[in-house]
């Protein structure tokens, strides 16, 4: 991404401006060169104005948290986004689905060390960017506090959360199929990162979801009864993809049959899902 420099750091200027518009208006979907790239909008409070600033960046998934690295295409100054950090470390994060408030860490020493292998393990682009600078390329960790889900409709918030894991999910059957004889770390997180995540919303969608519509509607008694029954199936096929990734000697042909198996399972799950509940959650929602 590129960043026009001003009196605190950068204005977003028409090329990043077309990329915000178009990302909050396709919940984080982007074309162009950017297509299916994992990509964020991340704002920060201007070192010395105040002002806050929107900035699209790439990211790696990394569990709870989220890494962005300040490579400003391996010039030889910062980018003013991560100065702007360092003055004022806590900034919002846009995914797509989320508006989240998050605090930055800049990371240091062994830990910088091995995140930034791991990124140029799965990146080239990294290491040269890296390569043609003299300053060391800063890798910053977003740690959320704290959002709110971009939708006010219940229905069509599920469903953009739903996009988010198949675009997700797809990135991932990509990655494997390009990764060679061996799995990445960083590769390897990715897939853990998008099981956690699946495994979070369905225990939500158990707890509350579920038993508030049942309910509110009896009459979906079966539905619901069908959906938590796909919960257990897709639950079980995450536990087999990360009892997987756990083997350092994984054959990743056998980790994308896992996927596969998967992305299977959860498709017909999501399309069943969206067709049955999101006009039951946009008719309950106020």
């Amino acid at each position: 991404m590129t960043e026009e420099q001003s009196e605190d750091g950068f204005d977003t200027g028409d090329f990043n401006r077309a990329i915000i518009e178009e990302f909050r208006a396709n919940h984080g979907r982007v074309g162009g060169m950017f297509e299916g790239a994992r990509l964020l909008l991340l704002t920060t409070t201007g070192a010395r104005s105040g002002r806050r600033r929107t900035t699209p960046l790439g990211f790696l998934p990394d569990g709870e948290r989220i890494l962005v690295i300040a490579s400003a295409g391996g010039a030889d100054r910062h980018p003013a986004w991560f100065h702007n950090l360092r003055a004022h470390p806590r900034v919002t994060v846009e995914n797509g689905v989320f508006v989240l408030e998050a605090d930055a860490v800049v990371l240091e020493g062994r830990e910088r060390e091995t995140l930034f292998a791991r990124a140029a393990e799965a990146d080239p682009g990294w290491a040269e960017y890296q390569a043609g600078t003299e300053r060391t390329i800063p890798v910053v960790a977003l740690h959320p506090v704290g959002g709110e889900a971009v939708e006010t409709r219940m229905g069509e918030g599920l469903k953009v959360l739903h996009d988010a894991f198949r675009r997700e999910l797809a990135t991932i059957r990509e990655e494997v199929a390009r990764s060679g004889p061996a799995l990445g770390a960083q590769l390897r997180i990715n897939c853990l990162t998008v099981c956690q995540g699946l495994g979070h919303h369905h225990t939500m969608e158990d707890a509350g979801m579920f038993p508030g519509i049942a309910e509110a509607r009896p009459e979906l008694a079966g539905v619901i009864a069908r959906l938590g029954e796909e919960h257990e199936r897709v639950e079980v096929l995450l536990e087999q993809l990360k009892s997987r990734l756990a083997d350092s000697a994984a054959d990743p042909a056998a980790v994308a049959a896992d996927v596969d198996r998967l992305v299977a399972e959860l498709e017909g799950h999501l399309d069943y899902e969206e067709e049955q509940l999101v006009p039951v959650l946009d008719a309950m929602a106020p």
